[in-house]
């Protein structure tokens, strides 16, 4: 005699509930339904089975998300010389399988525990998520199904890019499945990450002076950033003869660049915000995520790029964002070309750090005429403080190939000239870039 278990429900009639059982055998490892069966085994029979089998097949179709169809078949049978109504329902392909009103959540996502059907678990749900769609988190389905992107369609538009369904199923913010995809929960208004802006006063996080916060879609949120950036990037007048020359504190362009970065290769998998930092001297941007496995900071560099978050790049590059991958770090440097401190560049395992020096600032002044000011040596040396805070006599050696002794030499007349500090002594003899002022 038949009891009910992790794969066998019974049900004396017809009743809703038997969605949540097809959805949690379809999450779990299977199942058969038999609807005409009481709780405790006996047969009660279903009079009306071509009725009953109707109303399964639709609510089978219309009421589970994604198509469950191909994995789930009712079919009648004889028990005890009555007729029951079996609903034999395989392991999905495609879970989480959910109720189309309930959406991916708790409450609308089943499983089977013991011989109960109960609502999954968010943790369970994402690896549900992970295990069908992979590790990449741009191919995997949203959470949130209900997504909008009223701003996103109306940014492409003035961008002369059209964003109907056929434009998201090739963008991939619509899988092969028809359902939203965490890209597109990223160009929605939906989407829950966010960038966190502060200004502080001084040059340390002590004093605030104003401070935000941006949601909705990663665009929306790019715009807005910059906006906010460009209000506290103050313009210095310099006049050489009649001609006034103005000078932001930060380079627009690196700017923009160093946003762009950050949105595109942030790792989306984790729910910490992109932090953003306004002091004095520097701009600070903060990104979760560190660099993509294989790649070092002096290929970063190079120009070299391995995108985290392929669909969302093309996305900026259609839009005209970006013009290449791999450019924005080398673009970054270029326009610190004529002043002595350079962007710094810090990277861990899980976040990635770009510091933008304030060009008007006195630690910044612009080098004039750099070729003759420095030595091609120097530049080397000036060089290594765009990759590091300090740097030791071994990294000089690597950097211009010289000897020890010729790089202790090199170093000394640094630090006469000013140009670098020199912190420490003996074997932890450090060396920090200490520009001084320009007449």
């Amino acid at each position: 005699m038949l009891a009910e278990s992790k794969t066998v429900e019974f049900k004396r009639q017809y009743t809703d509930e038997i969605r949540k059982t097809v959805a949690a055998f379809a999450n779990t490892d299977g199942g058969s339904i038999y609807v005409g069966v009481e709780d405790d085994g006996s047969v009660c029979g279903v009079a009306d089975t071509a009725d009953v089998t109707l109303r399964i097949s639709n609510a089978i179709r219309d009421s589970i998300r994604p198509d469950v169809v191909l994995f789930a078949e009712a079919a009648v049978e004889q028990m005890d010389g009555k007729s029951v109504v079996v609903v034999t329902v395989q392991r999905g392909t495609a879970r989480p399988y959910y109720l189309a009103g309930k959406g991916i959540r708790p409450e609308g996502v089943f499983v089977r525990q013991g011989a109960s059907t109960v609502p999954a678990t968010e943790t369970a749900i994402l690896n549900m998520i992970k295990e069908t769609g992979g590790d990449c988190y741009e191919d995997a389905r949203s959470l949130n199904q209900q997504l909008t992107f009223e701003w996103t369609a109306a940014y492409s538009v003035k961008k002369g890019v059209a964003f109907g369904e056929p434009q998201k199923r090739t963008l991939s913010l619509i899988g092969e499945d028809g359902m939203y995809t965490n890209v597109g929960l990223l160009l929605s208004e939906q989407c829950a990450h966010t960038i966190k802006l502060a200004v502080f006063e001084g040059d340390k996080k002590a004093v605030f002076k104003e401070r935000r916060e941006f949601s909705g879609s990663v665009l929306y949120q790019l715009e807005e950033a910059y906006a906010f950036i460009d209000r506290f990037n103050r313009t210095r007048a310099e006049f050489s003869g009649l001609d006034r020359i103005d000078m932001r504190d930060y380079p627009p362009e690196a700017i923009r660049e160093a946003l762009l970065n950050a949105i595109i290769h942030r790792d989306y998998a984790f729910s910490g915000s992109i932090l953003i930092s306004i002091f004095d001297d520097r701009l600070e941007i903060v990104t979760i995520g560190g660099l993509v496995k294989g790649i070092t900071l002096r290929d970063v560099m190079l120009g070299i790029s391995i995108l985290r978050n392929q669909h969302l790049a093309n996305i900026c590059y259609r839009l005209k964002l970006i013009e290449a991958y791999g450019t924005g770090m080398p673009k970054i440097m270029g326009c610190y070309d004529d002043y002595a401190v350079k962007p710094q560049i810090e990277a861990t395992d899980n976040a990635f750090k770009i510091t933008l020096p304030n060009t008007n600032s006195k630690t910044a002044e612009r080098i004039p005429g750099t070729a003759a000011t420095f030595s091609e040596r120097e530049m080397q040396v000036q060089r290594l403080f765009s990759k590091q805070g300090f740097i030791m006599r071994r990294d000089v050696e690597a950097a211009a190939g010289v000897s020890q002794s010729t790089a202790v030499v090199l170093l000394r007349e640094m630090v006469e000239k000013g140009l670098i500090k020199k912190i420490g002594s003996g074997k932890l003899v450090r060396y920090q870039q200490d520009f001084p002022n320009a007449e």
